[in-house]
């Protein structure tokens, strides 16, 4: 029996343990961090506020030089929107000679109608609509009170259809009046236009700009006068910005080279405890394989078709009580075995069977009570012509055998001897091939542990495929199968459901041909 080399995982394991230990780098502080950072971040800015002012300064001095200067766009804005401004107040000029002629021409008509009006209003005497209804009312009440005179009634009736007509004039003077507001209402926007806001708006604008404008010139002489004091100035502030950006810089670099170096150490250790894991993990598969080489080398030293002998014996006591083994069984009676007795081929016979005399009078004397006669022995006769006519009976763990063979079970008595037959030749088989593969066992074993000391050693070789085994744990060829047919349980099972259900369909149609032939 081959013996598996110890695997190397297990040094590795304890050199790994060995290292020395590192400490741990500092994780820094994030809240003084951020502190810090605020900090360098604010003097950042304001140096660089203060350099972008010096050189605003400078840039003034010279706005030719660079076009692209806050100073020189600005001072391009400026004169373009008082050019702007100055073509809008000339263009309003020419405007205002026609909004004079338009007001006088509302004048004109709104006079005409406000005189038209009086004229109107003079003859209907009531200066409106509500007066009018009220001296309506009072007449027709004198003339619903009935105590005026036929004539006087009749003139105040005349009177009371006069005013309901000047009441329908009074719409157009409504309308009229509406028309003189509208007149109004149009002039008063001619006027407003002349006192415009938005001149006054542009003469103040012109005027702002005008004087920003003024400014920047005079800031550009300023600074043109002092141009190398501003250079210099510009010049100190810039060298002060980028001091303060570098040492920003340098507060993050130092943050998180620090963090990276905590997080580092703490991806080594996990990428460590991994490895030991994985060595630990590889350790334990190996001993796993080695106890399984172990044990298959064990099984495989093991005599082949142990549980087919068996089997095949233990139906052979069943079937032919008179066979005898030549040594003790491999196993335990299995409780199948059968009383030595003599069974009599009785299938082929039919019609009432004879018999002796004294079992002609035995069951006589049972079936009839003492009395003898013809209705007595046709009676008797029939019912011993029933079990002569019973179909063979197979136990279900008998036809479970004989199907894990690969036999088809007896089905009548005249059966049994065949396949007594079959299995004596599939019996003398097994012994005859069990050193040969008991031997085979053995080497296949040993390839399965040569492919795992080669696996360890880091150059395993693929191994070929096995044939089917009979899943009794010894590597043999099943019963059933070829040498490279693989069967399975589940077949088997579905062997064994059909051959019961073709045994139970069999004996229920003997059954049937018995009560035909006994009728």
């Amino acid at each position: 029996m081959a013996e598996i080399k110890s695997s190397p995982s297990a040094a590795k394991v304890d050199e790994g343990a060995k290292k020395d230990v590192q400490t741990r780098p500092v994780k820094p502080d994030e809240a003084a961090f951020k502190a810090k950072l605020a900090q360098a971040e604010k003097d950042h800015k304001q140096s660089q506020e203060k350099a972008a002012a010096a050189k605003a300064k400078l840039d003034v001095a010279q706005p030719n030089k660079n076009k692209d200067s806050p100073a020189a766009k600005r001072r391009n804005e400026l004169i373009s929107q008082l050019k702007e401004i100055k073509e809008q107040q000339g263009a309003g000029k020419a405007g205002r000679l026609q909004v004079f002629d338009q007001i006088k021409k509302i004048d004109e008509q709104v006079k005409a109608k406000v005189n038209e009006q009086k004229v109107a209003k003079g003859k209907v005497g009531f200066k409106n609509v509500d007066e009018l209804d009220r001296e309506i009312d009072r007449l027709q009440k004198q003339v619903d009170a009935a105590t005026m005179k036929i004539v006087d009634e009749r003139k105040t009736l005349t009177e009371i259809s006069n005013l309901r007509k000047q009441r329908k004039g009074f719409a157009g003077f409504d309308d009229t009046e509406k028309s003189i507001e509208a007149l109004k209402a149009k002039r008063k926007n001619l006027q407003d236009s002349l006192d415009d806001p938005e001149s006054k708006a542009l003469s103040e604008k012109y005027s702002k700009l005008q004087g920003e404008l003024d400014i920047l010139k005079a800031e550009q002489d300023d600074a043109f006068k002092n141009f190398g004091t501003l250079k210099a100035e510009k010049d100190k502030l810039q060298a002060e910005q980028q001091e303060k950006w570098l040492a920003l810089r340098q507060i993050k670099d130092d943050h998180y080279q620090a963090v990276r170096a905590a997080s580092n150490y703490d991806y080594n250790q996990r990428q460590k405890a991994r490895e030991r894991s994985k060595l630990e993990w590889e350790k334990k598969q190996t001993e796993a394989k080695k106890e399984r080489a172990q044990k298959m080398l064990a099984e495989a030293s093991d005599p082949a078709y142990l549980d087919e002998i068996r089997n095949a014996e233990s139906v052979l006591r069943y079937l032919d009580p008179t066979y005898t083994t030549a040594k003790a069984p491999l196993q335990a009676p299995s409780g199948l075995e059968a009383a030595a007795g003599r069974t009599v081929d009785d299938s082929g016979l039919k019609g009432t069977r004879v018999l002796k005399k004294e079992d002609r009078e035995e069951d006589f004397m049972k079936g009839t009570g003492g009395k003898k006669g013809k209705k007595g022995n046709k009676r008797n006769a029939a019912a011993t012509s029933t079990p002569a006519s019973t179909k063979y009976s197979c136990p279900p763990a008998v036809m479970e055998d004989l199907t894990k063979m690969g036999i088809d079970p007896p089905f009548s008595a005249a059966d049994v001897p065949a396949v007594t037959e079959k299995v004596k030749a599939k019996l003398t088989h097994w012994k005859e091939d069990q050193a040969a593969q008991t031997k085979r066992n053995i080497e296949k074993a040993q390839k399965e542990v040569e492919k795992l000391e080669a696996e360890e050693s880091g150059a395993a070789t693929p191994a070929s495929e096995a044939p089917a085994t009979n899943g009794h744990g010894h590597g043999e060829t099943k019963a059933t199968a070829g040498a490279d047919e693989g069967g399975s349980v589940a077949n088997e099972v579905e062997l064994i459901k059909e051959g019961e259900k073709d045994a139970a369909a069999d004996a229920t149609a003997a059954a049937k041909e018995d009560a035909e032939e006994t009728s």
